[in-house]
């Protein structure tokens, strides 16, 4: 079994932030399945699915975003699922908008949630699939920024990028993380 962890903050209030494109791309991908039976479990809510003929665990972590590696640590060994069968969605406000970047490994590169969940796991050899939120508007700290909503000029950009992010997930769960990165980096 493989796990796709999407990060985010959960409650109303953080729908729709630039920080919770995690939880958008699995809402996308748990549509794409059916919409499947979700179950509260590890600090968070799963989903198990069947995307491109492969069991898949989707992972929405419940414990807010800068401690999501309780949830994903919970599942992974529960499931005993290996780093490399790990896939963490997370926000990147140094990409633009409509850019998507996979990795097999590196550091968490300032996002607190990738952070925590690399640290919990004790490796850096997970791999992660960046979304674009950026640039940080002028005048804006960054804190900010991410809790804040695209604004309507950018929505169908960020749309079409979660798509798209939602299909490279799918790759990676067909065809593993190098194919992944060929095609959608």
């Amino acid at each position: 079994m493989k796990l796709i962890a999407g990060l985010g903050n959960p409650g109303r209030a953080y729908e729709g932030t630039r920080h919770n494109v995690g939880f958008d791309v699995l809402e996308i991908l748990a549509r794409r399945a059916g919409e499947p039976v979700r179950r509260a479990r590890f600090q968070g809510e799963t989903a198990q699915v069947t995307l491109r003929g492969r069991p898949v665990l989707l992972l929405w972590p419940l414990t807010w975003m800068n401690l999501s590696g309780a949830s994903v640590l919970a599942a992974r060994d529960f499931y005993k699922i290996d780093h490399d069968d790990i896939l963490v969605l997370c926000d990147d406000f140094q990409l633009p908008i409509d850019t998507i970047r996979l990795r097999a490994s590196g550091t968490a590169g300032g996002q607190n949630g990738l952070a925590d969940v690399l640290a919990r796991l004790g490796t850096t050899a997970v791999p992660r699939l960046r979304i674009g939120i950026g640039p940080v508007a002028a005048g804006w700290k960054p804190a900010d920024f991410v809790l804040g909503r695209f604004p309507h000029h950018e929505r169908e950009a960020v749309n079409v990028m979660l798509e798209r992010a939602a299909d490279a997930a799918e790759e990676w769960v067909a065809l593993g993380i190098e194919p992944a990165m060929n095609r959608y980096n």
